[in-house]
């Protein structure tokens, strides 16, 4: 273990460069793929070339899927929104009277992290963040020593589960009417992916084992020094003159919010009256529609709502300048026939059992060069509609196991973890054995669950 830990953290330290820089060379990486398999024989490699650039400068702004950048972009931010409320950190202050050690404290931050990642990953990160100063700066006032990197690892699992959750890029997209692979895979609801048995089944065990596992751990590991970074802030202006009083209205904001929140509940009244529990209501607008809402009525005001968004707003750009880039490799793909040779490669190594595990691999390994669910999902989705499509297996069953792929090797990429870090005051490298340690576990589940199902 200490060996694969010490491979992983060189490998990420030495040999990875940014996300962005390998966003570039992937792009590159898929240009030089498709001048080399599928130049026509009627065509040269000059003007072939000049064809698949125009193809992919056209992919960068495609508007559908600049659409769905911005959607994905206002889930982290109003997510970490809502986790930086006072609702929100007097809870996790309550919480923490819990964690005397670190077991009990690994054991309760993993449980209740999973629970908030299932609901909304932006918010699960940075709940899971806080919660793990909070125990830090509550292990150093009271004097109980713990293993603070094993909290900083239990504190990102949300991570490790988001996309099986209500806010996971593939499965909300799909439910959306006129998505983008909408021709090849049709609308395909929640209650077929997120409330599928599979994905209960699963969800229902990684909030019991991982907790159980971690508790374990805790148990075993020693107690370490403790560094803690400074608390993030909200300050309210001293002086509130004319019409800045407004900012600072409580009725203004709680009026505002609440025609929000009971908007959304009349909106999903009138979907299940009409079309049954089959959740179609639920999608990337309705998400970040009800999140709009609770952000604004946890923080009781403007002021206080829109400070939060400006200390949010930095953890949303590698999702705006990254994803265009993902939608360039996807057009270049897409209209040079890639996707048909590489479809055609999994179809042939697949049956109907396979190919769910297959898929699970690929999109594990694709994450660690494409860090971004939403992103993976432009790349990898046309390849996996089209193989499922011809080996006749359901696409939501499909659809989840790419999902648990890119969650899983979450663990092993750094792109996320750094608002968790920067919180924290942790480092990768000391974070890493306990978390590569979750996603063993959670990968033993994630393919049981597949082969079950």
């Amino acid at each position: 273990m200490k060996q694969l830990t010490r491979s992983v953290i060189y490998l990420f330290n030495k040999i990875l460069p940014s996300p962005f820089t390998i966003a570039i060379l992937l792009s590159a990486f898929t240009y030089f793929l498709a001048i080399t398999l599928t130049t026509p024989t009627n065509s040269d490699y000059i003007n072939y070339g000049i064809e698949l650039l125009l193809f992919w400068k056209d992919g960068l702004w495609y508007a559908p899927l600049l659409v769905f950048a911005m959607q994905m972009m206002l889930m982290l931010v109003l997510g970490y929104v809502v986790a930086l409320s006072k609702p929100i950190d007097n809870l996790i202050q309550q919480a923490t009277k819990y964690c005397n050690n670190t077991a009990n404290a690994v054991a309760l931050i993993t449980f209740s992290t999973i629970l908030v990642g299932l609901f909304n990953w932006g918010l699960g990160l940075i709940y899971g963040a806080i919660f793990a100063k909070k125990i830090g700066d509550h292990s150093k006032q009271k004097n109980i020593p713990l293993n603070y990197p094993l909290i900083g690892a239990a504190g990102y699992v949300a991570l490790l589960v988001w996309h099986g959750g209500l806010s996971g890029s593939a499965p909300i997209k799909i439910s959306e009417a006129g998505h983008f692979l909408e021709a090849q895979t049709g609308q395909i609801f929640l209650s077929d992916t997120i409330f599928s048995p599979m994905n209960i089944f699963i969800s229902i065990a990684l909030l019991l084992i991982l907790p159980a596992g971690m508790y374990l751990m805790g148990k075993r590991t020693n107690p370490t020094q403790i560094e803690t970074q400074k608390k993030i802030e909200l300050t309210t202006s001293p002086n509130i003159e004319g019409a800045e009083i407004l900012d600072y209205s409580i009725y203004l904001s709680y009026s505002f919010a609440f025609i929000i929140l009971g908007l959304s509940i009349y909106i999903a009244y009138i979907s299940i009256q009409t079309d049954g529990f089959n959740l179609s209501f639920l999608n990337p607008n309705y998400i970040n529609f009800l999140l709009l809402g609770l952000a604004v009525v946890l923080h009781k005001n403007f002021h206080n709502f829109l400070q939060a968004v400006e200390k949010s707003i930095n953890g949303a750009s590698g999702i705006l300048i990254q994803f265009p880039l993902y939608f360039g490799i996807m057009a270049i793909m897409n209209h040079s026939g890639l996707v048909d040779i590489f479809s055609n490669f999994f179809v042939s190594i697949s049956n109907n059992n396979t190919f769910p595990i297959f898929t699970f691999i690929s999109a594990g390994i694709v994450n660690i060069f494409v860090p971004s669910g939403g992103g993976q999902w432009t790349v990898q989705g046309p390849i996996i509609a089209k193989a499922a499509n011809e080996l006749n297996i359901p696409m939501a069953k499909c659809v989840m196991a790419l999902a648990y792929g890119d969650q899983a090797t979450n663990m092993l990429q750094p792109f996320w973890a750094l608002p968790l870090l920067g919180i924290t005051g942790l480092k990768a490298k000391e974070i890493l054995p306990y978390t590569l340690y979750m996603m063993i576990i959670a990968c033993i589940i994630f393919v049981t669950g597949l082969i079950i199902f």
